[in-house]
């Protein structure tokens, strides 16, 4: 694991986290720029998805306590915030649960939370890792209805589904050391990882980027892990916001963070 700061150290630090087998610049690079007239900014790079190491992604509980660690070492176990995108969330949740570090604002960006037992859970990873791996390495669907779907769907887009993909596999970097036991690891690892329910760590703001077209049920699922979240509610898809709006997201994030 790598995490990649810019921006002044006399600022307030804000951690990001990168979504489901993303890279860190094509998830972040569009707000980091803006975000550093307000915060130092530290991007983590996942072990098993940074070009500069020859790692393989673990579990979301190893990973966590490397990210406390790093924190503690660096920032005397003590953030401004955390933003987490998509999968990213879960690793804001975790730390929220944890305590073993303090942030005053942790802050997910619509993050689905899914939770399973380990059986459906390695059904579900054997069946995305072969839709994902092919994308990372070489930005192929390998299954031909899958890559009907999204040809179809990349003809019908609006803006979205492109921006979306770009934070995914970001096209000017080099994605060909993710191994497939990275990327299976950590869909299955965050399926099996268990968030308690009601998390309300002193003196932490949790707020949630709720985009509505997700769907009602997760507005549920984010009051059930969580005592007192802070709904924005955004008429948009999931990690919409980030991914085409890049400045309201900023501007929405550094509201969140006191302005």
């Amino acid at each position: 694991m790598k995490v990649y700061c810019f921006g002044e150290k006399e600022k307030p630090v804000i951690f990001l986290f990168p979504g489901t087998c993303c890279h860190w610049k094509g998830n972040f690079e569009k707000v980091i720029e803006p975000l550093e007239e307000y915060f130092q900014v530290a991007c983590v790079s996942y072990d098993g998805f940074d070009e500069t190491e020859q790692t393989e992604f673990p579990t979301m509980t190893e990973e966590t306590e490397k990210i406390e660690q790093y924190i503690k070492k660096e920032f005397g176990g003590h953030i401004c915030a955390a933003y987490g995108c998509s999968l990213g969330g879960s690793f804001v949740g975790l730390l929220a649960a944890r305590q073993n570090i303090h942030m005053d604002y942790g802050i997910l960006g619509g993050s689905d939370l899914d939770q399973s037992g380990k059986i459906s859970a390695k059904l579900m990873t054997k069946l995305m890792a072969p839709i994902f791996y092919p994308f990372l390495k070489k930005g192929e669907m390998k299954i031909p209805f899958m890559k009907k779907k999204m040809e179809k769907m990349m003809a019908e887009d609006d803006g979205y589904i492109k921006a979306f993909m770009d934070m995914i596999k970001t096209p000017d970097a080099d994605m060909s050391h993710i191994t497939k036991k990275s990327v299976e690891n950590q869909f299955y690892s965050d399926l099996i990882t268990p968030l308690p329910d009601q998390i309300d760590p002193p003196g932490t703001e949790i707020h949630i980027l709720y985009a509505l077209k997700m769907g009602e049920k997760y507005r549920a699922r984010y009051q059930k892990h969580f005592k007192r979240p802070v709904l924005h509610e955004l008429d948009l898809q999931h990690e919409e916001l980030l991914a085409v709006y890049p400045d309201k997201w900023v501007k929405l994030i550094t509201e969140i963070c006191g302005g």
